[in-house]
């Protein structure tokens, strides 16, 4: 297992904190590989329909629950003006209002957080140089315990849609893991890990930096977006054991830095936003083989100046999606077109906050959230299932060093 490196310096450059929020009140996500070629995404590429992998990227056009619905807000406890565990609030579903209530203390540098499928358990990642993951029991706050990823630097996690399997990326050292889930929600010991030792690094880059782990539509397979390597890889995933085998790779063009994939519903067609190089990219999936293609890069529409997208967003009904533009403080809306296989850009929205780290819908896909590293905020907006319009919901809701705003 390599080391952290350089490039997580340069992550915390990226992500440098420049003036925080209020803080909120109260108390207490051996391999034998198969190269994929990059390739246009094409209505014609292999794989059926079906549903894509539950969790927060995605919405749904259900009716608006009434009354408060719970968030939960990461951030870094190491940073200045950080705070000091997993934020807890509440935010009306209706309005969008989100009044701050406690913390959940004992999780250091809580940055990314991941519901269980069965919602009595949350997890985060422990961005730190000894990479952990910790587990959070809801109906009383109580933390679990933490596991060591076996990497530096943890910045994404997701469970595997049949609640067993925790799926961690380490970015400081460019590898992956995976920890099992007991029924009580606890975590077991690193039950298999992969260090991204090839391709060689991308321009700028000092090694490999896994960004995000998440399972495919198929539930088969995994997919690993290395930011270092400018490469998604592709596991298939031992459902019993846990046991990683890679089984193809599709690149992007050097020195794109991909970061974040979200899928369609449908299945065949996923969105690779990719950080270094301001573009963004339409990639067709096969269902079958886990192999990914991605297409030709496209623009953000933030212009000629720095920006570093972060997330994709795709609604339940595929028509729209939104991308967070760290830099340009916007968050940009896509048209998705031919069943997945086109984005067509319409305009971008200024996101009301600086640095949106993350974004992430309500469950019933009617109210987007968007968490502010540099202004210490979360961003709430009103989401038109029709149009794909947004319209700010009230002011930004104060909360230190936001880095990830999860609604449930």
């Amino acid at each position: 297992m390599s080391s952290a490196n350089g490039g997580w310096s340069r992550r915390r450059f990226v992500g440098a904190v420049a003036g925080a929020g209020a803080g909120l009140v109260g108390c207490s996500t051996s391999s034998t590989p198969s190269s994929a070629s990059s390739g246009p995404a094409s209505p014609e590429t292999p794989g059926s329909p079906g549903a894509a992998s539950p969790g927060p990227t995605r919405t749904s056009s259900a009716p608006a629950p009434k009354g408060p619905r719970p968030l939960y807000v990461g951030t870094y406890t190491s940073a200045e003006g950080g705070g000091t565990g997993i934020g807890v609030a509440a935010y009306d579903a209706a309005g969008g209002r989100i009044t701050g209530i406690g913390t959940i203390t004992g999780v250091t540098n809580p940055s990314y957080l991941a519901p269980h499928p069965d919602g009595r358990t949350l997890y985060a990642v422990a961005e730190q140089d000894a990479g952990a993951v910790t587990a959070v029991r809801l109906s009383d706050r109580k933390v679990l315990g933490s596991r060591s990823t076996g990497g530096a630097g943890p910045a994404h996690l997701s469970v595997h849609p049949g609640g067993r399997w925790l799926l961690s990326a380490n970015y400081g050292s460019g590898s992956v893991a995976v920890h099992p889930i007991d029924s009580s929600g606890a975590l077991g010991e690193l039950r298999d890990s992969v260090t991204h030792s090839s391709p060689a690094p991308g321009p700028g880059q000092q090694g490999p930096h896994a960004h995000q782990f998440i399972t495919g539509p198929d539930g088969g397979h995994v997919l690993a977006v290395d930011l270092g390597t400018d490469t998604v890889y592709s596991y298939r995933l031992d459902e019993r054991t846990g046991a990683l085998t890679e089984v193809a790779r599709a690149h992007t063009r050097a020195g794109a830095g991909p970061r974040h994939l979200t899928f369609h519903p449908g299945g065949r067609y996923a969105y690779l936003a990719n950080e270094t190089d301001n573009t963004v990219a339409v990639c067709a999936y096969d269902r079958g083989t886990g192999r990914l293609s991605v297409g030709r890069p496209q623009s953000t529409g933030t212009g000629s100046g720095t920006n570093y997208p972060a997330q994709f967003l795709v609604t339940a009904n595929g028509a729209f999606a939104y991308l967070a533009n760290r830099g340009h403080n916007s968050l940009t809306r896509y048209a998705v077109e031919s069943g997945g296989a086109r984005l067509r850009l319409l305009d971008t929205v200024p996101v009301d906050g600086d640095f949106p780290r993350q974004i992430a819908f309500s469950p019933d896909g009617r109210l987007l959230f968007a968490a502010n590293q540099r202004s210490g905020t979360v961003s709430v907006f009103h989401v038109d299932i029709g149009s794909g319009e947004l319209r700010r919901a009230g002011k930004p809701f104060a909360s230190p060093v936001a880095v990830c705003a999860l609604p449930l």
